[in-house]
Protein backbone atom coordinates (compact mmCIF):
# COMPACT_ATOMS: atom_id res chain seq x y z
CA UNK A 1 0.00 0.00 0.00
CA UNK A 2 1.11 3.72 -0.61
CA UNK A 3 1.45 5.91 1.68
CA UNK A 4 1.16 9.65 1.03
CA UNK A 5 2.34 12.68 3.50
CA UNK A 6 -0.10 14.70 3.01
CA UNK A 7 2.88 17.59 4.57
CA UNK A 8 4.42 17.00 1.48
CA UNK A 9 2.07 18.20 -1.03
CA UNK A 10 0.25 20.51 -2.45
CA UNK A 11 -3.10 21.65 -1.63
CA UNK A 12 -4.32 20.66 -4.62
CA UNK A 13 -2.50 17.43 -4.68
CA UNK A 14 -4.04 16.71 -1.49
CA UNK A 15 -7.37 17.85 -2.79
CA UNK A 16 -7.47 15.61 -5.33
CA UNK A 17 -6.07 12.53 -3.30
CA UNK A 18 -8.79 12.76 -1.25
CA UNK A 19 -11.95 13.59 -3.26
CA UNK A 20 -10.68 10.59 -4.85
CA UNK A 21 -10.65 8.08 -2.77
CA UNK A 22 -13.68 9.74 0.20
CA UNK A 23 -15.60 8.41 -2.25
CA UNK A 24 -19.11 8.42 -2.91
CA UNK A 25 -19.98 11.56 -1.92
CA UNK A 26 -23.72 12.56 -2.00
CA UNK A 27 -24.49 16.12 -4.04
CA UNK A 28 -26.17 18.88 -2.13
CA UNK A 29 -27.45 21.16 -4.99
CA UNK A 30 -28.06 24.37 -2.49
CA UNK A 31 -30.08 27.25 -3.40
CA UNK A 32 -30.34 30.18 -1.44
CA UNK A 33 -31.51 34.41 -2.27
CA UNK A 34 -28.95 37.14 -1.42
CA UNK A 35 -30.62 40.31 -0.06
CA UNK A 36 -31.99 41.87 -3.32
CA UNK A 37 -33.87 38.47 -3.85
CA UNK A 38 -31.39 37.01 -6.32
CA UNK A 39 -31.64 32.98 -6.35
CA UNK A 40 -28.64 31.01 -6.55
CA UNK A 41 -27.87 27.52 -6.88
CA UNK A 42 -24.65 25.65 -6.68
CA UNK A 43 -23.61 21.82 -6.20
CA UNK A 44 -21.21 20.77 -3.44
CA UNK A 45 -20.39 17.23 -2.85
CA UNK A 46 -18.69 18.22 0.70
CA UNK A 47 -22.01 17.04 2.25
CA UNK A 48 -23.59 15.11 4.26
CA UNK A 49 -26.02 14.48 7.11
CA UNK A 50 -24.03 14.61 10.41
CA UNK A 51 -27.15 14.76 13.38
CA UNK A 52 -30.57 14.09 14.35
CA UNK A 53 -32.64 15.28 17.03
CA UNK A 54 -32.25 17.98 15.89
CA UNK A 55 -31.89 16.90 12.22
CA UNK A 56 -28.54 18.48 10.91
CA UNK A 57 -26.35 18.72 7.81
CA UNK A 58 -23.25 19.55 6.84
CA UNK A 59 -21.96 21.62 3.76
CA UNK A 60 -18.06 21.85 2.98
CA UNK A 61 -17.95 25.71 1.16
CA UNK A 62 -14.76 26.75 -1.12
CA UNK A 63 -13.42 30.47 -1.75
CA UNK A 64 -13.50 31.58 -5.29
CA UNK A 65 -10.14 31.09 -6.84
CA UNK A 66 -9.16 34.80 -5.74
CA UNK A 67 -9.94 34.16 -2.54
CA UNK A 68 -13.17 36.06 -1.74
CA UNK A 69 -16.36 34.46 -0.57
CA UNK A 70 -18.62 32.63 -2.93
CA UNK A 71 -22.40 33.46 -3.33
CA UNK A 72 -23.78 30.66 -1.67
CA UNK A 73 -21.55 31.76 1.67
CA UNK A 74 -22.61 35.16 1.72
CA UNK A 75 -25.92 34.65 1.55
CA UNK A 76 -26.00 31.79 4.21
CA UNK A 77 -23.97 34.06 5.88
CA UNK A 78 -26.61 36.84 5.40
CA UNK A 79 -30.28 35.52 5.29
CA UNK A 80 -28.87 31.82 7.27
CA UNK A 81 -31.43 30.02 5.36
CA UNK A 82 -30.73 27.86 2.41
CA UNK A 83 -32.26 24.61 0.78
CA UNK A 84 -30.31 21.43 -0.19
CA UNK A 85 -32.05 20.02 -3.42
CA UNK A 86 -31.05 15.98 -3.48
CA UNK A 87 -29.85 15.19 -7.39
CA UNK A 88 -30.90 12.39 -9.44
CA UNK A 89 -29.77 11.44 -12.83
CA UNK A 90 -32.11 13.40 -14.64
CA UNK A 91 -31.06 16.40 -12.77
CA UNK A 92 -27.23 15.24 -13.23
CA UNK A 93 -26.62 17.91 -16.41
CA UNK A 94 -28.73 20.55 -14.97
CA UNK A 95 -26.90 20.18 -12.13
CA UNK A 96 -23.41 20.61 -13.98
CA UNK A 97 -24.45 23.94 -15.44
CA UNK A 98 -24.97 25.28 -12.39
CA UNK A 99 -21.53 25.23 -11.00
CA UNK A 100 -20.54 27.48 -14.33
CA UNK A 101 -18.60 30.39 -12.49
CA UNK A 102 -20.52 33.82 -12.93
CA UNK A 103 -20.13 37.23 -11.89
CA UNK A 104 -21.34 37.26 -8.33
CA UNK A 105 -24.98 38.30 -7.94
CA UNK A 106 -25.76 36.55 -11.28
CA UNK A 107 -28.31 33.58 -10.82
CA UNK A 108 -27.84 30.17 -12.59
CA UNK A 109 -31.48 29.34 -12.83
CA UNK A 110 -31.58 30.38 -16.01
CA UNK A 111 -28.34 29.36 -17.69
CA UNK A 112 -29.46 25.60 -15.63
CA UNK A 113 -32.82 25.84 -16.85
CA UNK A 114 -34.69 24.21 -13.81
CA UNK A 115 -37.80 25.36 -12.05
CA UNK A 116 -37.98 26.40 -8.98
CA UNK A 117 -40.91 26.86 -5.91
CA UNK A 118 -41.69 28.22 -2.79
CA UNK A 119 -40.03 26.32 0.09
CA UNK A 120 -42.45 25.63 3.20
CA UNK A 121 -40.59 27.53 5.79
CA UNK A 122 -37.55 29.34 4.40
CA UNK A 123 -37.45 32.27 1.84
CA UNK A 124 -34.81 30.20 -0.49
CA UNK A 125 -36.81 28.25 -3.19
CA UNK A 126 -36.53 24.64 -4.15
CA UNK A 127 -36.05 23.01 -7.26
CA UNK A 128 -38.84 21.88 -8.60
CA UNK A 129 -37.62 18.87 -10.46
CA UNK A 130 -35.43 17.62 -7.22
CA UNK A 131 -36.91 14.17 -5.80
CA UNK A 132 -36.25 15.43 -2.04
CA UNK A 133 -35.47 18.28 -0.37
CA UNK A 134 -34.47 19.77 2.84
CA UNK A 135 -34.87 23.06 4.21
CA UNK A 136 -32.01 24.58 6.10
CA UNK A 137 -31.43 27.28 8.75
CA UNK A 138 -27.77 28.16 9.78
CA UNK A 139 -26.24 26.69 12.95
CA UNK A 140 -22.75 27.04 12.53
CA UNK A 141 -20.17 28.56 10.36
CA UNK A 142 -16.45 27.32 10.99
CA UNK A 143 -13.87 29.30 9.24
CA UNK A 144 -10.99 26.64 8.06
CA UNK A 145 -8.04 28.40 6.78
CA UNK A 146 -8.17 31.45 4.11
CA UNK A 147 -10.57 29.75 1.95
CA UNK A 148 -12.84 27.01 3.30
CA UNK A 149 -15.73 27.23 5.57
CA UNK A 150 -17.95 24.65 7.16
CA UNK A 151 -21.52 25.28 7.77
CA UNK A 152 -23.97 23.18 9.80
CA UNK A 153 -27.35 23.75 9.15
CA UNK A 154 -30.39 22.70 10.99
CA UNK A 155 -33.12 20.77 9.03
CA UNK A 156 -36.57 22.37 9.60
CA UNK A 157 -37.99 20.11 6.68
CA UNK A 158 -37.86 17.63 4.41
CA UNK A 159 -40.19 17.17 1.57
CA UNK A 160 -39.66 14.56 -0.99
CA UNK A 161 -41.89 13.72 -3.94
CA UNK A 162 -45.32 11.24 -3.46
CA UNK A 163 -44.13 8.58 -5.60
CA UNK A 164 -40.91 8.07 -3.69
CA UNK A 165 -43.29 7.66 -1.05
CA UNK A 166 -43.46 3.33 -0.63
CA UNK A 167 -45.21 3.93 2.72
CA UNK A 168 -46.04 7.19 4.53
CA UNK A 169 -46.68 6.00 7.55
CA UNK A 170 -43.34 4.22 8.34
CA UNK A 171 -41.28 6.82 6.31
CA UNK A 172 -40.34 3.80 3.58
CA UNK A 173 -38.48 5.43 0.65
CA UNK A 174 -38.06 3.91 -2.95
CA UNK A 175 -34.40 4.13 -2.99
CA UNK A 176 -34.10 3.19 -6.53
CA UNK A 177 -36.64 5.38 -7.52
CA UNK A 178 -34.94 8.00 -5.58
CA UNK A 179 -32.32 7.43 -8.00
CA UNK A 180 -29.23 9.79 -6.28
CA UNK A 181 -26.42 10.61 -7.74
CA UNK A 182 -22.83 10.79 -6.15
CA UNK A 183 -19.53 12.34 -6.57
CA UNK A 184 -16.38 10.13 -7.25
CA UNK A 185 -13.27 11.26 -8.49
CA UNK A 186 -12.90 14.42 -11.09
CA UNK A 187 -15.48 14.22 -13.54
CA UNK A 188 -16.64 10.93 -12.64
CA UNK A 189 -20.18 10.22 -10.69
CA UNK A 190 -22.31 6.91 -9.51
CA UNK A 191 -25.76 6.33 -9.17
CA UNK A 192 -27.31 4.90 -6.73
CA UNK A 193 -29.13 1.97 -7.81
CA UNK A 194 -26.76 -0.93 -7.43
CA UNK A 195 -27.48 -1.31 -4.05
CA UNK A 196 -27.22 -4.80 -1.31
CA UNK A 197 -28.55 -5.53 1.67
CA UNK A 198 -27.01 -5.69 5.20
CA UNK A 199 -28.92 -6.76 8.58
CA UNK A 200 -26.64 -5.28 11.97
CA UNK A 201 -25.84 -7.17 14.27
CA UNK A 202 -28.16 -5.90 16.84
CA UNK A 203 -30.95 -6.34 13.75
CA UNK A 204 -31.91 -2.79 13.62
Amino acid sequence: MKSFDLAGLSASDAYKLMRNVVTPRPIALVTTVDEAGVVNAAPFSFFNAIAFDPCMVVLGLEARPDGSPKDTSCNIRATREFVVNMVDRAMAEKMNLCSTPLPPGESEIPLSGFTTALSEQVAPPRIAEAPAVLECTRHTTLELGNRREIVVGEVKSIAVRDDLLLNEEKLHIDHAALDTIARLGANFYATSRDTFEMVRPDGR
